[in-house]
């Protein structure tokens, strides 16, 4: 009976393992698949009830699915750390309207609506952080101060996260605080070409932190902007919108699948495809379609060959793939400024 038991033990174990790796390889076989399948056009575009179009983006045109998820490096804040940071919430009701658009509520910030290459670097985290407050300096005081990802990116180290491997945008809003960033032109992530940064290619890592202005540019430490504190926000679609409408563009993170790499136009909602990672972006505006479905409008950094012109639209109201859950910012400070800034009586030189 003994080695009855031993051998039915053997052969399980036997096809244990041998399952194992079927599912190893079948995984392998998925990382090294094209992203980008016509499969998932027609599903979407044969759906009436889908609300949006996909398409063949170029940027992603030859990416494997195991190269798109490392650019996919937002992670969610640790529910043990939620209780410790500060939620913002806004008085009810406020006469918000029934659309908004970053871009023509503040025309004078030309960084709202730049739409910039995070490349191959899973730095999203990043990106949202950085545009958010260089879009908030501009909306508060008045000046247009684009901000350096790289400094974030590089110099930020465990704090935030593992740099092109993925970070959390909360701490890099921290970071913010703490230690501030540069200026793009002391520490440049992109070149007149596009994205220069060596993330921009597969294959390489996170750049190292030099803390020194490239090109005999001003001092490192005198080219850092910081944010007066780092929040989340409540994860309701009026508090979402009134903190917006209030104090300009915000980084939220959501959960990405198959399809929405494909996303050409419309308000997107997740079909079809897995699950692949989590990405962060800047939230910009929100209204409704003519179909009359609730949408918000959010800014991508995977350039304009990307979506609708590098934007997209996403279902609001019903967290559509967490995008209502993960909302978080800070205000700009003026620690380390000399600008003007302007109140309801005059105008006076403010210095930081």
């Amino acid at each position: 009976m003994g080695f009855f038991n031993l051998g039915l033990s053997y052969f399980l174990l036997l096809f244990l393992a041998s399952w194992a790796l079927v599912v190893e390889s079948s995984s392998e076989l998925k990382l090294n698949s094209n992203l980008l399948q016509d499969s998932i056009i027609n599903t979407i575009n044969g759906n009436p009830e889908a609300g949006w179009k996909a398409g063949t983006n170029q940027k992603f045109s030859n990416l494997t699915v195991g190269q798109f998820k490392s650019i996919l490096g937002a992670r969610p804040t640790p529910q043990s750390e939620r209780s410790k940071i500060p939620l913002v919430s806004h008085p009810k009701p406020m006469n918000l309207p029934k659309e908004f658009d970053a871009r023509k509520a503040w025309p004078h910030c030309s960084t709202i609506g730049k739409i910039l290459d995070q490349g191959h670097c899973g730095s999203c985290w990043a990106f949202g952080a950085v545009e958010s407050l260089s879009d908030r300096f501009c909306v508060h005081f008045n000046t247009t101060v684009p901000l350096s990802v790289n400094d974030l990116l590089a110099c930020c180290g465990f704090m935030c996260g593992d740099g092109c491997d993925g970070g959390t945008p909360i701490y890099a809003w921290r970071y913010l605080v703490r230690h501030g960033v540069v200026t793009e032109e002391c520490d440049p992530y992109f070149d007149n070409e596009g994205c220069s940064h060596p993330g921009c290619e597969p294959g390489y890592p996170t750049p190292k932190c030099v803390r020194k202005c490239t090109n005999d540019n001003p001092l490192w430490t005198q080219s850092k902007h910081y944010a007066k504190d780092a929040y989340r926000v409540k994860s309701d679609m009026q508090d979402i919108m009134a903190e917006l409408y209030k104090n300009g563009p915000v980084e939220v993170a959501f959960d990405v699948y198959e399809d929405f790499a494909h996303y050409k136009s419309g308000v997107y909602k997740h079909i079809t495809g897995e699950y692949l990672g989590g990405h962060a972006v800047k939230l910009i505006g929100w209204g409704t379609s003519a179909d009359g479905e609730d949408y918000w409008l959010l800014a991508n950094q995977w350039n304009r060959s990307w979506g609708d012109d590098g934007y997209f639209k996403i279902k609001r109201g019903t967290n559509e793939c967490g995008i209502e859950e993960d909302v978080v910012a800070g205000m700009p400070s003026l620690k380390n400024m000399v600008i003007e800034v302007s109140d309801s009586d005059s105008g006076h030189a403010a210095s930081m």
